[in-house]
Parts: C-alpha cells; sequence; structure tokens
C-alpha cells in the first residue's frame, strides 16, 4: 500500500517534515554557531557544493534543499531524487551568508547521508530479487523521519507498504496470544471500510492454513526460513482458495539471504533493515568565498 499523500507545507514539503527540518536546525543551535561566529567574518559570503562521496541512490536532496532555505540559503538541486549517483557527483549547491553554510552543514550532510542510504539499501535488495519478489518497506523507521524514510524506499525502487497503523490491516501474532483468530475475523467483518485487504501473520504452515481458511486476504509468513517458507508457499497455493492469495515474507531477511527466499514462490519480502540500519552514503561539503563568482543556472 502506498502511504496516503499529505498536504504540502510552504516549500513544498508535507507539514510533519517541514517540522522535521526546523527541528534539526534547533537541535544543533544553528543560531549558535561559536566558531563560525569567532573566526568567519559577518558579511562574508560563501557558496558551496554537496558531492557523493560513493556510488548509490540519491534520496532527501528535496528535504536537503528546504532545510538549508530555512537557514536562510539559497539552495539549487542538481539532481533529483532517485538519481543514481556516481562518487564525485554533485547533488546540490548551496549559496548565502557563509556563517549560516557552516552552521547548516552537518543536519543537511545528516539527512542526505541516512536517506540516501535507505534508497541504496532499497535499490541492493531490488536488483537482487529480480522481480521475483517485491521488496517492501516497514514500520521499523527512526522516530520523526518516517515521512522521509519511506520516499527513499521508492527512489530506491521498494515499496513503502503500510505508512502507520490506519494504513491497513495486519493481524499479528501479539493480536492472536489476546484473542483467538475466528473473534478477530469477526470483528474485522463487523467494522465498516477497511483500508485495504485483511492480512493475517502466521509463524508456521499450520497457521497460514488456519488463516486462509478464516477468510484472510493476504497471509504473512513470519520469521520462516528460507525451505520452511517454500513449503509454505506450496502448502498455501494448493489449498482451496489459496492459488492466488498475496504471500509476504518477513523477519530475518537480509542481502546474504534474499535470493533464496526470492526462490520460495512467495509475492513480497518486507525488510526492517532498509530504514533502521541501513549504511549511511556519505557526501562531502566543499565551500568558496562568493567573490568574482558567477552564478550557474539551476538545472
Amino acid at each position: 500500500m502506498s502511504p496516503r499523500r499529505r498536504s504540502p507545507a510552504a516549500g513544498g514539503v508535507p507539514p510533519e517534515v517541514a517540522r522535521l527540518l526546523s527541528a534539526a536546525l534547533r537541535e544543533d543551535r544553528f543560531d549558535r554557531d561559536r566558531t563560525s561566529r569567532s573566526v568567519v567574518p559577518a558579511r562574508l559570503r560563501a557558496w558551496g557544493t554537496v558531492t557523493a562521496q560513493a556510488a548509490g541512490v540519491l534520496s532527501g536532496v528535496g528535504a536537503a534543499a528546504e532545510l538549508a532555505r530555512r537557514a536562510g540559503l539559497v539552495a539549487r538541486p542538481r539532481r533529483a531524487d532517485g538519481a543514481r549517483l556516481r562518487p564525485g557527483m554533485e547533488v546540490l549547491e548551496l549559496e548565502g551568508p557563509a556563517r549560516r553554510l557552516l552552521a547548516a552543514e552537518r543536519p543537511l550532510l545528516n539527512l542526505l547521508m541516512h536517506l540516501s542510504g535507505v534508497a541504496t539499501a532499497t535499490a541492493r535488495a531490488v536488483r537482487i530479487a529480480r522481480g521475483r519478489l517485491e521488496i517492501r518497506g516497514t514500520r521499523k523507521t527512526l522516530p520523526g523521519l518516517r515521512e522521509l524514510e519511506k520516499r527513499a524506499i521508492r527512489h530506491g525502487g521498494g515499496v513503502p507498504h503500510r505508512r502507520d497503523l490506519s494504513d491497513g490491516i495486519l493481524v499479528k501474532n501479539n493480536h492472536l496470544a489476546l484473542v483467538d483468530l475466528g473473534t478477530a475475523m469477526a470483528g474485522l467483518r463487523r467494522a465498516r471500510a477497511l483500508p485495504g485487504p485483511i492480512e493475517v501473520e502466521a509463524r508456521d504452515r499450520a497457521g497460514a492454513l488456519r488463516a486462509l481458511a478464516a477468510g484472510a486476504q493476504e497471509i504473512l509468513l513470519d520469521n520462516l526460513p528460507p525451505g520452511a517458507a517454500r513449503r509454505t508457499v506450496r502448502a498455501l497455493r494448493r489449498s482451496p482458495g489459496g492459488r492466488r492469495i498475496p504471500i509476504e515474507l518477513s523477519g530475518g531477511i537480509t542481502e546474504a539471504n534474499l535470493d533464496a527466499y526470492a526462490r520460495t514462490g512467495a509475492d513480497s519480502a518486507s525488510l526492517g533493515s532498509l530504514t533502521h540500519s541501513a549504511p549511511a552514503l556519505p557526501f562531502h561539503l566543499t565551500l568558496r568565498p562568493s567573490v568574482g563568482r558567477r552564478a550557474r543556472p539551476s538545472r
């Protein structure tokens, strides 16, 4: 499922992202940079370029540009989110008071590094899956960064899946630890205007078959090794109503074993690692005085 659209705030970003960007500047005490105030003349203007230091997929350049604007800078993206990067490729150009450039550097680069890391990890997973599995994100996001991380998954070629608890139905094992499956399904049938199909989590073949028989419209196989997942998918496909039911895999799926999971016959795989532990993609900001510089046009 795609995340619901939010109304954009000023600058073209959703309100929650706008608040995050302002909070990032406040967190680093952007207006209290003692070093820059002591060594850089107040009237000095400068310009800078942000360049990639490794190959990967770009994400967050739009948000980074908006953060720069909130810091009182001119920002000109040179690449779009989703672009494939090579080392040394320029992604963003900045101009303004030198002190403000220095003060905004770390929050801006942190944003680009993390989000591009998420997009790059997603792109690697999509490449390994080779169309055999749809690669999905999860709700295992860093607090406050969900909207941007879900975008980054899309930039890497994946599917954001559920944005939040209101965005879809997923009956998990902890639900079933409190109420039985029949009671859970009856409650869902009484509900009105459900947001999408009823998905039920199962941790073994018997649980998956029970979920199918109870009326689940999608099955999530959680924490099954590839061999057990393959056998469970085969059993579901052979059962009444299971031939075309969407089957999702989750739990313990990594780049190392993703190819094995892609051979199970399932339809999709959710990887929490795409957001909670993606390695950052490095970027660097190079600054120069603005004296005698000719402005370059935006692309």
